[in-house]
């Protein structure tokens, strides 16, 4: 049975995959970045208490560190997908798309995803710790469930982890000729949300 003309092409199951891994990452992404409307709003609060009525209190200060830590932590990936980060691109923007393809199966294969690795395993053992200790802030009328921050060092690069192999699909997929030379990884997901 053919395809109607104006239907969106088939895509391979792994672009599909990569579409997928991307739209979760974008997804996180996109909601972790309403925490930094929180986290203007919280400092905000914390400067009128101190300074407008002298007073202060400890769990809304460190949320402000928790809220950073979740931005930064769980967006890495969506960043990733939208080739945000910063790097020395000297050569890779000068790159055709298609050796940009090799760069990004490269880079991701031997240093995106052992380094992600490394980071899960190394943090594994100060997660579980602070799992086994019910880990809370060491301050008076701190914030609870410390070990729930830490998490986040898992989750981290799980999520990166995801991205590289959105990455790898799609370039894999470009490098074979199963997908335009100028498709990105971030944009086999362009209709993400």
């Amino acid at each position: 049975m053919a395809q109607p003309e104006d239907s969106p092409p088939v895509l391979p199951p792994p672009a599909r995959w990569a579409r997928a891994l991307s739209r979760l990452n974008a997804w996180v992404g996109r909601t972790v970045a309403w925490a930094t409307l929180l986290m203007v709003l919280v400092t905000f609060t914390v400067v009128l208490l101190r300074y407008g009525f002298n007073m202060g209190f400890i769990a809304m200060q460190e949320s402000i560190t928790w809220l950073h830590a979740m931005v930064f932590l769980l967006g890495a990936a969506w960043t990733l997908g939208e080739d945000g980060h910063v790097r020395v691109d000297i050569f890779y923007r000068r790159m055709s798309p298609r050796r940009r393809h090799w760069v990004d199966l490269l880079g991701s294969l031997f240093l995106l995803m052992p380094m992600s690795l490394f980071i899960l395993v190394v943090s594994w053992d100060y997660v579980a710790a602070s799992w086994a200790l019910d880990e809370a802030s060491p301050e008076a009328g701190g914030l609870p469930g410390v070990w729930l921050l830490k998490t986040l060092l898992l989750v981290m690069p799980l999520l990166v982890l995801l991205q590289g192999l959105a990455q790898v699909f799609t370039s894999v997929l470009v490098l074979r000729g199963r997908l335009p030379a100028e498709e990105r990884h971030h944009e086999v997901s362009e209709e993400v949300i």
